[in-house]
């Protein structure tokens, strides 16, 4: 078995394969390395990266590489390994630039893609899990600039999931460690999943507008 349906078997969630909520088995003919999963015959997770991140759309390339990462079912080493073997040197395939921006810290597919909007348009690489000393207690922002401060603040950004900050006592939470972090010099944006999909860049310009950087427009994806 082979593609979204391995990496699957292998533990990771639908939403950062695809947008539909059901994945159809796929079967491989081809001689590839595999492993036995639940009686079946799978694709190595090493085989089942380079797969999805060289056929799967950009955004979930990179979160279903991510996630692989994340899990632990196969290591940074394992996927610079077979990247060696599969791409050629200097390659600048999407499989090969989607290797490069992975990273095991993103802890959900919204932070995948929010990280691959940044990059997108220009910004950079922005830090992850970025930590944050405060007065008695610390924070953790999902992405950040800390190396990018501007007149005295840095950037951070969280992605707000729907099923961890919709309520208003989720609201009233997050608004309140937001007012901490700019105490701290932190400038927070929230980014939901609805500033990430379509054609409007209000995300880039926010962005922009606070590192006093024109955003590469428009949007790829």
């Amino acid at each position: 078995m082979r593609g979204r349906a391995a990496a699957r078997l292998h533990g990771i969630d639908t939403t950062a394969l695809s947008p539909e909520p059901t994945i159809s088995p796929q079967w491989t003919v081809h001689p590839c390395p595999t492993v036995e999963v639940l009686g079946l015959k799978v694709i190595t997770p090493a085989a089942t990266a380079i797969e999805l991140a060289q056929h799967l759309d950009r955004p979930f390339a990179l979160s279903a590489v991510d996630a692989l990462l994340h899990s632990q079912v196969v290591t940074r080493q394992q996927l610079e390994t077979a990247a060696a073997a599969y791409f050629p040197e200097h390659s600048n395939s999407q499989g090969r630039q989607i290797f490069t921006y992975a990273d095991a810290r993103a802890a959900s597919p919204g932070e995948s893609w929010l990280r691959l909007r940044l990059i997108d348009a220009g910004f950079g690489r922005p830090g992850l899990q970025v930590h944050v000393d405060g007065r008695g207690r610390s924070y953790r922002l999902d992405l950040g600039y800390p190396d990018r401060p501007v007149d005295g603040k840095r950037l951070g950004l969280e992605y707000d999931s729907d099923q961890w900050h919709s309520t208003q006592k989720q609201q009233l939470r997050d608004e309140t460690r937001r007012t901490e972090l700019d105490a701290l010099g932190w400038h927070v944006i929230s980014v939901r999943r609805t500033d990430l999909w379509g054609s409007y860049p209000a995300l880039e310009l926010a962005v922009g507008a606070f590192l006093c950087q024109e955003p590469r427009l428009p949007r790829r994806w």
